[in-house]
């Protein structure tokens, strides 16, 4: 792994979301270290990707900050925030499905580049010089690095489930995230694909040295690829630390793990 600076990159403070009557997130408090892979798990329904919608931009709470490299990002879109760094993929594959690989990796350059309106629309001078780096880099970085470059022209619609969450996943790196948001990057998974995906989230982190914060329910997987966890509950912070910690907690035992002495 990563050695994990102490530098803290992102904290979320006092962070509350409702919505109508349902309290989604109740006054949670988080760190996130540089270098580190932070789990957030709890059962289904405890908040962890209303979190995740919130730090991203997608949700914006009523009460708390969240705090990106020093600034608060709750007033910024999530445009602004990607251009400042932040990646996501989704727990639902959101691809354009009648698009290629190549095509829907790219999109995720679009913050990247810069062009006129003019020679955007019919790609021209500057926009079309960045069009073609901006394929050149995908295509030698981000396809080759997921395994992706023999499926490159193929519509993602027509690839199964676990190919196209490598495909959202590759979208979200060609970002070039220094943090990266992940979303049950392995439901509906075979095995072997969990194994590769497994693999894949341990390249990003050791290689590009990117900053992690994912929702996992394998526990398994999680507890052999994270630095520590984050265990949501009912929208509520029941506990953060080491695996071991948690695991000796008596309210996460009740309410998700249930796991005795």
């Amino acid at each position: 792994m990563v050695g994990i600076d102490q530098k803290i990159v992102l904290e979320v403070q006092n962070l509350s979301l409702a919505f109508g009557g349902v309290q989604a997130l109740d006054a949670i408090d988080l760190k996130v270290l540089k270098g580190e892979i932070l789990a957030i798990i709890g059962p289904n329904g405890a908040g962890k990707t209303s979190l995740l919608n919130c730090v991203s931009g997608v949700y914006r709470p009523q009460k708390g900050k969240i705090l990106f490299n020093g600034l608060n990002i709750v007033p910024m879109n999530p445009h602004t925030r990607t251009k400042m760094g932040m990646g996501r993929t989704f727990q639902h594959v959101e691809l354009f499905r009648g698009m290629t690989v190549l095509d829907n990796i790219k999109l995720g350059r679009h913050n990247l580049t810069k062009g006129g309106l003019l020679g955007s629309m019919f790609r021209m001078g500057e926009a079309l010089r960045q069009e073609m780096e901006c394929r050149k880099e995908v295509e030698e970085t981000v396809l080759d690095f997921l395994d992706l470059s023999p499926v490159r022209m193929t519509p993602v619609g027509l690839l199964p489930q676990g190919l196209q969450k490598r495909v959202d996943l590759g979208r979200a790196l060609a970002m070039e995230p220094s943090i990266l948001l992940v979303d049950e990057p392995m439901a509906g998974m075979s095995v072997e694909e969990k194994e590769d995906m497994a693999s894949f989230i341990m390249d990003i982190h050791r290689d590009l040295g990117t900053t992690i914060i994912w929702i996992e329910h394998d526990l398994k997987t999680v507890t052999d690829l994270s630095d520590r966890a984050t265990v949501l509950n009912f929208g509520r912070k029941l506990a953060e630390g080491s695996f071991e910690e948690i695991r000796r907690n008596p309210s996460v035992m009740e309410a998700y793990l249930g796991m005795e002495d």
